[in-house]
């Protein structure tokens, strides 16, 4: 008579042996602190016992236990490295974040100001109605549906007029044009 872990070295692979104990491996992982990482522990496993092919051990389950409890060794071991290299990061440059700051600056707003006024003209020189079809949807938020009916004019016209406005942008963006 065959023994349980004969009778299941004849019959499967190791894959298939994770996939029939797969909620004893999950119970197994979340007792020993897995918790929300333990599906994807099983993931990982699945990943490495298929990249073995028909590799099969003499105690298939003991096996997969130990694989299991390793990646989540491994894992650990890898957040612990990265929390102390953060840690070390944000002591080696904490005078440098000090020195951060939201604020663009008087320099910024100014080209921002700049960029604007001259996004402005290059849209205004589209003439109508491309320009205010251009406002109505990317500064009201209007939808090009709700334009189309406002205009009087098919939906394939509003995206008609848009992409002339985004051509526009686009140039005046790549040459830095001012006009």
């Amino acid at each position: 008579m065959m023994g349980v872990n004969e009778d299941i070295r004849e019959t499967e692979a190791l894959g298939a042996i994770l996939l029939a104990h797969r909620p004893r491996l999950l119970a197994f992982l979340q007792a020993i602190g897995a918790r929300d990482e333990a599906e994807d522990l099983l993931q990982e496993a699945w990943i490495k016992v298929s990249a073995l092919g028909d590799f099969l051990p003499d105690e298939p389950l003991s096996y997969l236990f130990r694989l299991l409890h390793n990646l989540l060794l491994d894992r650990r071991r890898g957040d612990g490295r990265a929390v102390r290299r953060e840690a070390q990061w944000a002591q080696v440059h904490a005078g440098d974040l000090a020195a951060i700051s939201d604020d663009p600056g008087e320099e910024r707003r100014l080209i921002g100001r700049q960029e604007l006024r001259s996004a402005a003209r290059a849209i205004d020189a589209l003439g109508e109605p491309t320009a205010s079809i251009f406002r109505r949807h990317r500064i009201d938020g209007v939808t090009q549906r709700v334009i189309a009916t406002e205009f009087a004019m098919g939906l394939s016209t509003v995206e008609k007029h848009l992409r002339k406005a985004y051509r526009a942008l686009l140039l005046l963006r790549g040459t830095g044009d001012e006009a």
